[in-house]
């Protein structure tokens, strides 16, 4: 987008004067030094937080006062009349702080104000009372600057009309933008709900290894690296899959799960990102439709406990994750939206390929029936599921790590659940064959072999494992960045995830660095 005249003019006029504010509090801080006035220190003991006073104080009246000694610490976001006024944010929320600039306010104190910034870190001493305007409010008998703030902070206008500065400085971005703040404390409390559900209903959660040796449990491209000591090639986990599968026969528990970080080389929009957030989770003695259930437990259990309703507004949309959610087979939903019947194709993939070109669809020359039905799904289909749904029954040759379908053995007991028109849930009836699991990775690799660079490796250890025996396991992954943009209404998973993967920008340059050079 090409920036115009006007906007140059104003952004220009901006950076100017955050480099004349920035030059005002090195001015302050080098008159601190001079003083002898700690700018850094190393401790400081509240007893109490501000959020709590005001709620504390909810029926304290206009004008009326407190023997209450407080101690608070936090971060100045005004500083007015000579610093008489300002106001202190901590992590719970804001309380006003008045400071007499006549005795018998202590002279280290009336020494400290003329030099404090917005933005500097200040521990107050003092009792409660509310202002005759009605404002809840310290009188200081006391005050320490605690940490000198050296870097002007965002304004409200720039700072958060500019996303990539967001993105890049988040401390910045939650320092100026109180819905960045909302949304990542969502977060924390949609994953203590599922974290506390599981925990309720017995699954036990645990950790397996980041760094793999085979890239197993999805079809993906992984990140390569090398461990020197071992001298050997290791994959970021594209999934935990195999390993919590393993678990499972192990007989550590009947349901175990894993919350964490995966990774994919692979494309970056606004609903990925190359590292992000999901939770996998395994039941033995289930199946895939068991999985369905648990899905609508954590989701619309997470809704409810976040916002109290099922029903949730999504940018103009409104999403109703009210379960049960419908259950709509991948083949029906095919036939509904393009009119062509693919199943009638699932012995021949050449057909089904000239069938699904016939519809604008292009595939791989060599795709199989299974990968012609995913693609005309993706182009044609997934865009419309709107409210929450789980589609069933995906084609058995793109799913090597499920069981084969109980009635149609061309599909496998698989499903995946949308909204907004996004996956958000992935889940099988687990495949415990070994031999069929064997043939199912051999198949895969056939086609690495051939050229598709997302087959999956052939995994020896895990077959191995299967020959021990792995009960009949239901499996679920959901993606965890992509449920906190749906219940909190965020249009990019860069809202969610507190440092997104960012192409890197040269030329960001310290204060320090123009201080003290090097």
């Amino acid at each position: 987008m090409t920036e115009t005249p006007a906007a140059a003019q104003d952004s220009a006029e901006h950076d100017a004067e955050l480099a004349k504010a920035s030059q005002a509090k090195l001015h302050h801080y080098d008159a601190l030094r001079a003083a002898n006035i700690p700018t850094f220190v190393h401790i400081f003991r509240p007893t109490h937080k501000a959020g709590d006073l005001q709620k504390e104080h909810e029926g304290l009246g206009a004008g009326e006062t407190t023997q209450q000694a407080v101690r608070v610490a936090g971060r100045l976001r005004s500083v007015r009349n000579s610093g008489m006024f300002m106001d202190l944010e901590d992590a719970s929320g804001k309380i006003q702080i008045f400071t007499s600039l006549k005795d018998p306010t202590p002279r280290q104190v009336l020494d400290l104000l003329p030099h404090l910034d917005m933005g500097d870190i200040v521990g107050v001493t003092g009792s409660i009372r509310r202002t005759p305007r009605g404002e809840l409010t310290i009188d200081t008998q006391g005050l320490e600057l605690l940490t000198k703030s050296l870097r002007p902070l965002p304004s409200k206008h720039y700072g958060l009309a500019d996303v990539e500065l967001r993105y890049r400085s988040r401390e910045a971005d939650l320092i100026a933008n109180d819905r960045s703040r909302d949304v990542f404390r969502m977060r924390s409390r949609i994953l203590r709900h599922i974290r506390q559900t599981l925990d309720e209903k017995g699954f036990l959660e645990v950790e397996t290894p980041v760094l793999q040796p085979i890239p197993g449990g999805t079809s993906a491209k992984p990140f390569v690296t090398h461990h020197n000591t071992l001298d050997m090639e290791l994959f970021l986990r594209i999934a935990p899959e195999l390993y919590l599968k393993r678990l499972v026969i192990g007989g550590l528990a009947e349901g175990v799960y894993e919350m964490g970080r995966l990774f994919r080389n692979e494309g970056v929009s606004v609903k990925h990102n190359p590292e992000f957030t999901t939770i996998e989770i395994y039941q033995a003695y289930a199946d895939y439709t068991d999985m369905m259930t648990v899905t609508e437990e954590l989701v619309a259990g997470a809704a409810m406990a976040l916002h109290g309703t099922y029903v949730l507004p999504y940018g103009e949309r409104t999403l109703d994750f009210t379960p049960p959610w419908p259950r709509r087979t991948m083949l029906d939903l095919v036939t509904e939206h393009t009119g062509l019947d693919l199943a009638a194709y699932q012995d021949d993939p050449a057909a089904a390929r000239g069938a699904a070109a016939k519809i604008g669809v292009g595939v791989s020359p060599k795709a199989n029936w299974g990968q012609v039905v995913e693609a005309v799904f993706g182009e044609k289909v997934e865009h419309t599921l709107i409210q929450p749904t789980h589609v069933t029954d995906f084609p058995k040759d793109i799913c090597p790590l499920t069981k084969t379908h109980r009635a149609n053995p061309r599909l496998a007991e698989r499903f995946e659940s949308y909204a907004n028109g996004w996956e958000m849930a992935n889940a099988y009836s687990e495949l415990n064959d070994p031999f069929e699991q064997f043939s199912r990775f051999q198949e895969q690799v056939a086609q690495r072999e051939a050229g598709d660079d997302e087959a999956q490796y052939m995994d020896e250890d895990y077959v191995i494992a299967l020959e021990y025996g792995l009960p009949p396991t239901g499996g679920l992954g959901i993606g965890i960045d992509r449920i906190v943009m749906l219940l909190t209404d965020s249009p990019s998973i860069r809202e969610v995830i507190l440092f997104p993967t960012l192409r890197s920008r040269p030329g960001r340059e310290s204060l320090v660095r123009g201080r003290l050079g090097g």
